[in-house]
């Protein structure tokens, strides 16, 4: 695909490296930016700036956040006592998108994963620790996905938990082995949250 233009190439090359955005979407979208008023254009690049300068982690569950402590963790509303341990932000989002879980998160970044290079020392594993040592915990919901790494997090997990006095539960197999958490429809997700069982080894 030959582009007349090296500044439009660029352009497409940028969204182009973004995940499920081949060449051809890249550059439809980019000719239809290229129609935009330069005020719009501005704007349109100012919020991605906006974005990275100021969204953070939060402090205490690792969710994205404007503030030093997310809008989840700083309700008061929310069922602090209950912690429900995720992979990445995109499961928060699915699991908030239910409507049917209460409590609060805690955001790992990733899952144990040999193959990948990931191991437990990666992940956002000991402030989980400490939180079940220092506060008022009494359930942790595992609710990493139904695959081989998933269940090899959620072992390392409960090791870890084990001797603590926390009732540890994970999600009914509503949501198919080998499934994404992030995938899952709503209703199958609010059910499996809903029907959670004590975790087995």
């Amino acid at each position: 695909m030959k582009i007349p233009s090296k500044f439009i190439e660029n352009a497409v090359e940028q969204l182009a490296s973004l995940p499920g955005i081949g060449k051809r979407t890249a550059l439809r979208l980019v000719l239809q930016l290229l129609n935009r008023s330069e005020e719009e254009i501005e704007l349109f690049a100012h919020s991605f700036m906006e974005m990275k300068a100021h969204t953070k982690k939060c402090l205490s569950c690792g969710n994205i956040a404007d503030t030093e402590i997310c809008s989840i963790c700083s309700n008061p509303n929310r069922d602090h006592a209950t912690i429900c341990v995720v992979e990445d932000i995109r499961d928060v989002l699915a699991i908030e998108s239910t409507e049917s879980y209460k409590g609060i998160y805690h955001v790992l970044g990733g899952i144990i994963s040999p193959m990948d290079g990931v191991g437990p020392s990666d992940l956002n594993i000991s402030t989980l620790i400490q939180k079940v040592e220092n506060e008022d915990i009494n359930e942790i919901i595992f609710a990493l996905s139904p695959t081989m790494e998933g269940d090899t997090t959620n072992f390392y997990l409960y090791k870890k938990l084990k001797d603590h006095e926390v009732i540890v539960t994970t999600l009914s197999r509503g949501v198919s082995v080998g499934t994404e958490l992030q995938y899952a429809d709503e209703i199958t997700l609010s059910r499996s949250l809903l029907q959670r069982q004590l975790f087995q080894q």
